[in-house]
């Protein structure tokens, strides 16, 4: 019976989506926070084809950071946004009504790098430490990191906010600040003007909701088509990324202009692993009880809330359980 139940919701959705070629088509602008491979998903999505696949018309609007992502989300200036685990969190307990729908990236592959002569964690102390914006990823990364070091943000180290990946780059090489989180392909492009990593946070184990795609309750309820599209479209896109590396790389190039090709495979190879995208898409919700431990050290708010709060997970459950994502992945 399962089995009958489950393939007949993957014929639904088979004969649904396949309805949407013939169907007007739905416009939808789509935020992102950041210039770097995180953000794949949608760059995929939208220079494959998929969203038009899908019945979506996107447009792909930048905003610095995951605190600006996820105020343009809440102000309903874009329905539907890329913005990491700390930035939504913080947004709903503010009482948003905020929730991911797909995990996008779940685990960190971001650095401490340091400008020129700074070769130790020691010599941070007394410096100043580059992030996007203060509430964002960067932010919970930088923290979480210089204590992991034996250092005090705020204390030993300032945090200043620079901006996006390219504009923390800048500023580190430039001299403006004495270390800067980064990660591909900043990171790598740091390395190869001989600057040193201070800290790899990818190695110290943690389990992270960092950015997915997000949208509103209240979006939910009154545009539950087009969100099932989006997540169709973005789950379409994680299966292009696993399987299609040229396509990925040239989604990548045409969002990061000038970056040479030696950086833009180093920065696929960098994200394309279970642990970061992970094939089946779901909230992290062991990645957002990392974000809530952290935001409580700050808003006692954070210590009652459970991560669940945080997500639906109707619709990539929906097709999962249909087989629709096992059968992306089958060999023809």
């Amino acid at each position: 019976m399962n089995k009958l139940r489950a393939f007949a919701i993957y014929l639904a959705l088979i004969l649904f989506f396949a309805s949407l070629a013939s169907a007007q088509m739905t416009r939808l602008n789509v935020g992102y926070s950041a210039v770097s491979a995180d953000q794949l998903p949608a760059w995929v999505a939208k220079d494959s084809g998929i969203f038009t696949k899908n019945g979506l018309e996107v447009q792909l609007i930048f905003f610095t950071g995951g605190t600006t992502a996820i105020l343009a989300l809440v102000s309903g200036d874009v329905p539907i946004t890329q913005v990491s685990g700390p930035g939504l969190v913080s947004s709903s307990l503010a009482g948003s009504d905020s929730v991911f729908v797909a995990s996008g990236i779940t685990s960190l592959n971001y650095v401490l790098m340091g400008r020129q002569g700074v070769k130790t964690t020691e010599q941070l102390k007394g410096g100043t430490l580059a992030i996007s914006r203060f509430g964002s990823a960067t932010d919970s990364i930088a923290r979480f990191a210089l204590r992991k070091v034996g250092l005090t943000p705020g204390k030993d180290v300032t945090l200043v906010q620079v901006g996006s990946g390219p504009e923390r780059l800048n500023a580190l090489v430039t001299g403006k600040v004495t270390a800067a989180v980064i990660n591909p392909p900043s990171s790598f492009m740091a390395e190869k003007r001989g600057l040193a990593v201070l800290a790899d946070v990818a190695k110290m184990g943690r389990v992270f909701q960092h950015t997915g795609a997000a949208t509103t309750r209240k979006y939910i309820r009154e545009h539950q088509d087009t969100v099932r599209r989006y997540v169709k479209s973005h789950v379409d896109a994680v299966h292009k990324m696993w399987t299609d590396k040229e396509a990925t790389i040239r989604a990548l190039s045409k969002s990061m202009p000038g970056v040479e090709r030696e950086f833009l495979d180093k920065s696929y190879e960098n994200v394309m692993s279970e642990t970061l995208f992970s094939k089946k898409q779901y909230p992290s919700l062991e990645g957002l009880k990392t974000v809530l431990d952290e935001i409580a050290e700050r808003d006692p708010r954070a210590k009652s809330a459970k991560p669940e709060q945080f997500t639906d997970s109707s619709f990539i459950r929906e097709l999962d359980q249909s087989g629709y994502i096992d059968s992306l992945y089958k060999k023809k």
